[in-house]
């Protein structure tokens, strides 16, 4: 009998495949960023409640039709603040056209995802920093962050390398713009 030869695992895909064999407690959700696994509680109404005017504006008002997944896993390429390679946002937006979501792998990669939205929550330095490191990274085009705690909305664009060269915040309350495919204004006043 002759031994087989085994494949030598990378510390990441260690990580992941403990992260994808994760039974978490009902209602919660892990996380892996960072090289790091944690447990996510159910988020609270408010959070919700902001992913669902973000949702309602873009399939309401984009000039471009979208599809949205929620917890979607994506693949984007690793690098400083962002080594595990996947993360999970909050919100995933792709251009209807492309059918993306249909037949993904649990992990997909991030190509053709037209925008990714955060909303604050358990770890706002997570969402404000490490997420937008990551995202960038992927490249993603456009990151929307929803800052419950400074009550202020970020839009993140232009990618390049491990971070966006533009970003524009502005209070709940104003609108701020998004730009091609969306081309419209997302109005914030109903965050407050």
């Amino acid at each position: 009998m002759s031994a087989v030869p085994h494949e030598r695992l990378s510390q990441a895909d260690v990580l992941l495949e403990g992260f994808e064999a994760l039974d978490p407690p009902e209602g919660f959700r892990a996380e892996l960023l960072q090289g790091e696994i944690s447990l996510k509680p159910p988020p609270d109404g408010d959070h919700e409640d902001c992913i669902g005017l973000v949702l309602g504006q873009v399939l309401g008002r984009a000039k471009t039709d979208m599809d949205f997944s929620a917890h979607k896993g994506l693949k984007l390429r690793g690098g400083r603040g962002c080594p595990a390679k996947h993360v999970i946002p909050d919100g995933t937006f792709a251009p209807t056209a492309l059918r993306l979501y249909r037949g993904a792998d649990p992990w997909m990669p991030c190509e053709g995802v037209a925008l990714v939205v955060e909303v604050t929550s358990s770890n706002p330095a997570a969402d404000r920093e490490a997420k937008r490191h990551c995202y960038a990274r992927g490249p993603i085009p456009l990151y929307l962050l929803v800052d419950r705690e400074e009550s202020a909305v970020t839009l993140f664009s232009d990618p390049e390398g491990d971070d966006y060269r533009q970003h524009r915040t502005v209070p709940f309350g104003e609108a701020v713009r998004l730009p091609e495919p969306f081309s419209f204004d997302l109005e914030t006043a109903e965050f407050i």
